[in-house]
């Protein structure tokens, strides 16, 4: 986190959003008709069009067909908000907004909702048309992904991401990346009405990505909440298990995979409680070893390897490290913690990974890493109507990962 003023931002920053989004649950009791199906009004439905994109993109599914797919939805943003008479240097800076911050990950979650469609319904029986829709599905997890991390690198006076500059430190941004994380986020609203307004599966698709954004706002608020300013002192009493179980399943699990697969699932025809119910379950299990693993590796991991260095004990995170060791630590070893945590000195932070070696914190992340993966697999046993393959896929792929 960065200084006092950078706290102050967090908040107008996740309050403006929380308030957006607070809003959207209020409008979306009011502009369905009984059925369920959305009333079409000009402003909020467009004609209620069913879309797909009409230039070919190749093989969705991986990665250069995913991101021909992006160009064809960023110029369709723009011609959006030309229909609201927006003049040309303004289409011109979200193009560049766009495309600065959207596509430069890997792209792991919208193309996970594409792969699960595939897994779900066979990649052969699935028109091409038909996988373009569901790609935009696709990309409406990256869109939010996109503002979460220009608010966040606000918010935590980031420096660089994905290799450049965070967005607002181009001297021409500045705050106006906050109005730009806004924009964003409202994008997956016009591409879901573009592609599925008048589609059965509008409401359920639109519940689960307005939920998901509620509950990853919720989660950076008890993280913002839990780790205080640069200057101040760490209040390791709120550093608790249930705590940060609640950091992570909210910041991390639904957004990072419940969402993707759920989407996925629901673009399948696949969208009754149980199954949902299940899905939600292992996705919560499986993002929470997924950030348990990440903390782990913030100290352990290979530099070379993950790409970063570990700043974990000197930012004050309310990491999984800390919190066991404050649960299994003597009064002598919680003592160093609470004087060594949160400092950046290079003799602090030694002195905290000692601690950590005493309690042997390496080996009880192996053996929790083990009886984790041991329960997801038999959990996703229990799983009829998806392929198992949904989730072992994902589960697999992350399964001791060194980066």
């Amino acid at each position: 986190m960065g200084n006092s003023n950078s706290t102050n931002t967090s908040v107008l920053v996740l309050g403006v959003g929380s308030l957006s989004f607070g809003l959207g649950y209020l409008v979306k009791q009011y502009v369905y008709n009984s059925c369920g199906k959305p009333k079409c009004t000009p402003f909020l439905l467009r004609d209620c069009q069913k879309s797909s994109p009409s230039k070919p993109c190749g093989d969705i599914g991986k990665k250069p067909g995913f991101l021909k797919l992006f160009q064809q939805l960023v110029e369709e943003v723009q011609e959006d908000m030309r229909m609201y008479g927006m003049p040309e240097d303004t289409t011109a800076h979200m193009r560049r907004v766009m495309e600065y911050n959207i596509p430069g990950g890997k792209l792991n979650r919208g193309l996970t909702v594409v792969h699960v469609a595939q897994r779900i319904l066979g990649a052969e029986n699935i028109s091409m048309a038909e996988l373009r829709r569901i790609g935009v599905l696709g990309w409406c997890i990256e869109w939010i992904q996109a503002s979460f991390l220009v608010a966040d690198d606000l918010m935590d006076s980031s420096i660089t991401r994905r290799g450049q500059p965070c967005w607002y430190r181009n001297k021409e941004i500045g705050m106006i990346a906050v109005n730009d994380a806004l924009i964003l986020l409202t994008h997956f609203e016009i591409l879901l009405r573009r592609y599925y307004g008048d589609s059965d599966i509008f409401l359920p698709l639109h519940s689960v990505l307005t939920e998901t954004v509620y509950q990853t706002e919720l989660g950076q608020t008890l993280d913002l909440t839990t780790q205080p300013p640069q200057d101040t002192k760490v209040n390791l009493e709120l550093f608790t298990e249930s705590r940060y179980n609640l950091i992570v399943k909210y910041k991390t699990a639904f957004y990072s995979f419940y969402a993707p697969i759920a989407l996925g699932m629901i673009a399948s025809g696949i969208f009754d409680k149980e199954s949902l119910d299940l899905a939600r379950s292992i996705c919560i299990k499986m993002g929470t070893y997924f950030q348990i693993q990440d903390d782990y590796l913030d100290c352990y991991g290979d530099p070379g390897t993950i790409g970063k260095i570990g700043t974990d004990i000197q930012d004050k995170k309310c990491s999984w490290l800390v919190v066991q060791a404050l649960n299994i630590a003597s009064e002598e070893q919680k003592k160093v913690i609470r004087e060594n945590y949160g400092t950046d000195d290079q003799a602090c932070i030694n002195k905290v990974k000692q601690v950590y070696k005493e309690l042997n914190l390496e080996g009880i992340f192996k053996e929790y890493e083990e009886k984790s993966y041991k329960e997801l697999v038999e959990e996703i046993k229990t799983v009829q109507k998806v392929p198992p393959a949904v989730f072992l896929d994902l589960l697999n792929k992350i399964y001791k990962r060194q980066k």
